[in-house]
């Protein structure tokens, strides 16, 4: 193999390189993952996320964890209620819904973050992940990289992979593109079930998509019960330091929501009168859909370091995870000669795959906030039933 005797550093455990560190093992490859965590019960993990057949799912075949992931995924996490702002319900397939169907193009199971996570940790070999390494630079050495971090521990590796997210340290050592805003915001909330019962009655367990004014209200039922809910709206870059509003002031948080959504329901108040606090202001950013850079031979990126997307087609998280076996299938295959050549054809059809995702993101994120974002998203939804 390409990387026969070669040290890879993958930095971030993320879905993206988790599976990749997975997949690698399983080809024989020296791999560790320097994960910013303390541990892996530092961090709350975010809302469902739903796997796409030839994405999320294809690795996670690969990477010989689909038993392991039908014991982990939340059936029925994907029936969906899609309703306007006075809470009238117009698209319903709880009842509908084909039962789960693996292998079928249109079920898409959805996991938590968490169980996703753990899935994958337990999949790999023991010290495999070094946790508390903040990444703060590196430099070249030898043929590799000499990393640094906040613990004051540095590391030699032939490869760097970056799979540090959003606002990916390692990026800048690459190229120059920056992530662009969208002009959406998605101010994210959270509330047990007990403390929303009109809202929990409806759910029952799925997904709630409700639109009006310009306005969404989204949000999925977690596996313990808790609802994860976005008011999602378009505003200005620096509205979560201009708006002069306490994130953790839940009556502030509540008169703002009664004012600014002043036209939906009072069903709905019941999420931000009894929301777990604080509110976290989610701006949506994606990298330019024409980025492109020099190949180097032992640095590459995957995941939203590479392509951090909106959230509006859920591709982000399928596309970390296909980034994670291609770039696997390329350094571990017999197609290329050189690690650089094999990364290259890696990136190349990233670059061109991501667009197209995050393309539709954006165009779906500007239908979701349009003055008639209900009926295209019903028309969307009708589509998908009749395809």
């Amino acid at each position: 193999m390409l990387i026969d005797n070669k040290s890879i550093a993958i930095v971030g455990g993320g879905p993206a390189g988790l599976t990749l560190a997975r997949l690698l093992q399983l080809k024989g490859a020296d791999v560790k993952v320097y994960e910013r965590d303390f541990n892996k019960n530092a961090r709350v993990q975010g809302s469902p996320l739903d796997m796409h057949e030839d994405s999320g799912l294809a690795a996670i075949r690969k990477a010989e964890l689909l038993e392991e992931f039908k014991q982990a995924f939340r059936p029925g996490a994907d029936r969906t209620l899609i309703m306007n702002e006075k809470a009238e319900i117009f698209f319903n397939d709880h009842e509908t819904k084909p039962e789960e169907d693996f292998g079928h193009e249109h079920f898409r199971p959805e996991i938590d973050r968490g169980p996703l996570r753990n899935m994958l940790l337990e999949s790999l070999h023991p010290e495999t992940v070094i946790w508390n390494s903040h990444f703060l630079s590196m430099e070249r050495q030898n043929e590799g990289w000499l990393l640094h971090f906040k613990n004051g521990k540095s590391v030699y590796a032939d490869i760097v992979i970056a799979s540090d997210g959003a606002n990916s340290k390692i990026r800048p050592y690459l190229h120059t593109h920056k992530p662009v805003y969208s002009g959406i915001i998605m101010l994210e909330g959270n509330v047990s079930k007990e403390n929303a019962p009109q809202i929990d009655a409806l759910i029952k367990g799925g997904k709630i998509m409700a639109f009006g004014n310009s306005q969404n209200i989204l949000m999925g039922q977690k596996g313990n019960g808790d609802l994860g809910f976005y008011a999602s709206f378009k505003a200005d870059e620096n509205w979560p330091a201009t708006s002069g509003l306490d994130f953790s002031d839940q009556a502030q948080m509540l008169k703002w929501f009664k004012t600014e959504y002043s036209e939906w329901a009072s069903i709905w108040e019941e999420l931000f009168e009894n929301a777990m606090t604080p509110f976290i202001p989610r701006l949506i950013y994606s990298m330019p859909l024409d980025q492109t850079w020099e190949t180097q031979p032992n640095l590459t990126l995957i995941g939203d370091a590479a392509h951090v997307m909106p959230p509006f087609a859920g591709e982000g998280a399928n596309m970390a995870m296909l980034d994670a076996l291609e770039l696997s299938e390329h350094l571990t295959g017999n197609n290329y000669t050189t690690v650089k050549e094999a990364i290259s054809a890696y990136e190349n059809n990233m670059r061109k795959r991501a667009a197209g995702a995050t393309k539709e993101s954006l165009e779906n994120g500007e239908r979701m906030h349009s003055d008639k974002s209900l009926t295209a998203m019903l028309d969307f939804f009708n589509g998908h039933l009749t395809s």
